[in-house]
Parts: C-alpha cells; sequence; structure tokens
C-alpha cells in the first residue's frame, strides 16, 4: 500500500475513533473552618486529600478524607470542626458585661457602674488556643480627698473615717453650731468627678417682729425678733373663723411661714321662711343668733311651679358673704301667715 494511502486510513479512522478525557476537580470548598493540607490547583478522579480544623477549632466527628470523583465532584467531607471555647468570665463586681457566646473570636465589653473606673481593657477576645486576650477588668471607685468643712460647722460621717482619702458614695452630715443655721445642702457626699458636693453654710437667721392680724390676736405680745424655727400662735375674735394655720415660723430664710386670716360670719339675710341647717330646720324669725360662720353651709327652699314641689337649695358663707339662690322667693306677709302649708319648705320635697 502506498504511503499516502496508508495515511489517509489512520486520519479517517482517526475522526471516528471516540476520544476519551477524564473530568478533573478543583480544589474542595473548605467553609470558614476547615483548611487543607498541601496546595494544589487540580486534582485528578481517584485522588485523595486530607481536610484538617483551623486553629481555633478542633475536630469533633468524621473522617478527615474525601476524594475526587470520576464526575469531577468531590466526595461529601464527614469532619465537623467545633470552635475552641474560653472560660466563662467571672461577673463584674460594680460594673456590667456583654457577651453572646465564650467561643473561639466572641467578644466581651466591659463598663463600670457610675462612680467607678475601669482599670484594664474594655473588650477582651477568646483566642484560637482557648485563652482570652486580655485578664478580665476591674471596677475601681473613685476617690476624693477630705471634704470641705463650713465655718461654725462640722460634719457627721454616715461610719468611721480612716485615712486621708474617700471613696465613692461614701458622706455625711452637715451641722452648724447654734446658734447658726444650716444653709445649703444637709449632706455631703464623694462624687462621680472625685470632688465633695457643695458644703452649706452656717449663718446666724433672725425673723423680723411678727405682727398681727386683722380680727384676731397674737397668743404672744414680744414684738422681738426670733430665731430660726421659733414659733408664734394666732387666734381669732369673736364672730371669725381662723383660716390657715395655728401657728407660724421663723424659716431659715428670715421670712416667716404663711400667717392666717380671720373670716368673718354670716347673717342670713331672709325675713320670713324656714332653713336647714346642721341637719334640722328652723324658722328663720327662730334662728338666733342669726349668725353662721365661715365656711359653713345652710339650705333655703325653693319652689319648682311646673310640678309644684320644694327643694332644698344650698349656700355657704364665705368671709362674711352669704348670697341666697336666686330660684327662693321670700313669701309675702299674708302668705306666710295664713298659707304657709303651701310654701316650699312644707309641701313635697324632690
Amino acid at each position: 500500500m502506498a504511503p499516502s494511502l496508508s495515511l489517509l486510513l489512520i486520519c479517517l479512522l482517526a475522526l471516528y475513533t471516540p476520544v476519551t478525557s477524564k473530568n478533573e476537580c478543583g480544589r474542595p470548598p473548605l467553609g470558614d473552618d476547615k483548611e487543607l493540607e498541601g496546595f494544589q490547583r487540580v486534582y485528578s478522579p481517584g485522588d485523595e486529600v486530607v481536610l484538617s480544623c483551623k486553629r481555633g477549632y478542633t475536630p469533633s466527628s468524621g473522617s478527615r478524607t474525601i476524594i475526587c470523583t470520576a464526575s469531577g465532584e468531590w466526595t461529601k467531607s464527614r469532619l465537623t470542626c467545633s470552635a475552641k471555647s474560653c472560660s466563662f468570665p467571672e461577673a463584674l463586681d460594680y460594673g456590667d458585661m456583654e457577651f453572646v457566646d465564650i467561643v473561639y473570636r466572641s467578644i466581651i465589653n466591659y463598663t463600670c457602674h457610675e462612680g467607678y473606673i475601669l482599670q484594664g481593657a474594655s473588650t477582651i477576645e477568646c483566642l484560637y488556643d482557648g485563652q482570652w486576650s486580655d485578664p478580665p477588668p476591674k471596677c475601681t471607685p473613685v476617690i476624693c480627698g477630705l471634704p470641705p468643712i463650713p465655718k461654725y460647722g462640722k460634719i457627721v460621717y454616715d461610719r468611721t473615717l480612716t485615712g486621708n482619702t474617700i471613696v465613692f458614695g461614701f458622706g455625711g452630715t452637715y451641722e452648724c453650731f447654734p446658734p447658726l443655721v444650716l444653709i445649703g445642702n444637709e449632706r455631703g457626699s464623694c462624687s462621680t468627678n472625685g470632688n465633695w458636693t457643695e458644703p452649706p453654710e452656717c449663718k446666724l437667721v433672725t425673723c423680723s417682729a411678727p405682727t398681727g392680724i386683722k380680727n384676731g390676736y397674737m397668743t404672744i405680745n414680744d414684738k422681738r425678733e426670733h430665731g430660726f424655727k421659733e414659733t408664734v400662735k394666732y387666734g381669732c375674735n369673736v364672730d371669725y373663723v381662723l383660716d390657715g394655720p395655728v401657728e407660724i415660723e421663723c424659716l431659715k430664710t428670715g421670712d416667716w411661714s404663711m400667717k392666717p386670716v380671720c373670716r368673718g360670719s354670716c347673717k342670713i339675710g331672709i325675713k320670713r321662711g324656714r332653713i336647714l341647717f346642721n341637719g334640722k330646720t328652723f324658722w328663720i324669725e327662730g334662728f338666733e343668733p342669726n349668725k353662721i360662720l365661715h365656711a359653713d353651709i345652710v339650705f333655703v327652699f325653693c319652689m319648682n311651679k311646673e310640678n309644684k314641689c320644694g327643694y332644698a337649695v344650698s349656700t355657704q358663707c364665705i368671709d362674711g358673704k352669704l348670697n341666697i339662690p336666686a330660684c327662693f322667693e321670700e313669701p309675702s306677709g299674708i302668705t306666710y301667715q295664713l298659707k304657709y302649708n303651701f310654701l316650699p319648705f312644707e309641701i313635697a320635697q324632690w
């Protein structure tokens, strides 16, 4: 056979002979917790690779080997990796901590309560070896020096004081030497800024001589100045009622507390009719003396002409004034004497 013919036959056979090719595998997907031992871009069917857990994770179960299959896919990984745990953090005295978990890469944030300072790291992280990045911090109290003492005064501490420094929250009560009066904060304490709260002053406080009240009197006739917390009592003349406190006091401002007022009594301004007072009915001419005191309530009787019945209406004495309700109609002398059975206070009531 000629060489040219043989070459042609070989080419034709090549066209009809199937070409076999094998599928290759790329690098296997590993996730965040696994890694591959060795480095290779492409793998052939049948190739095996060994997986391992990354730093910060520990294997918990499953085979570490996966195989590249003829389809170009890797067999499913059975290796399970668990994040390493750090020790559970101790509670922070005088502070708070925030965290979600205590495994690898977890974070704890620390803060201190008011009046305390954080000593150490405010944030710590769980590392790959199961150790925290920093030791837990501490909250130490703010420190103040000794408190300022007001002139002519002293401070009584809440508990025994030792040394020349005082921690946040420690305090005491101020007192002034008599007859001086404490003006300002009665208590002092070491505050969050490392300073004591504003101290008070000790002053001599007097109030001017007390004055009388209209239609009343004072229980003393001493016209002198009075000192802090001294008191004066008041009363009212006959037919007057004291409205307010019986006693007033000299305040630390140098002023007297509010004085009372004497309120006048009232006359019931009707000539004919009945009234209701303190649960009893009275003919007005028999109501002696014709007087009720301030804040007393009296009832007069009005007529409902449509229903032909009577009803009682109240009115109150206010400092000498008593308004008779507009519905009250004072009967004439004849009606009052001869037809009193038909007056509103005698017929059926509502």
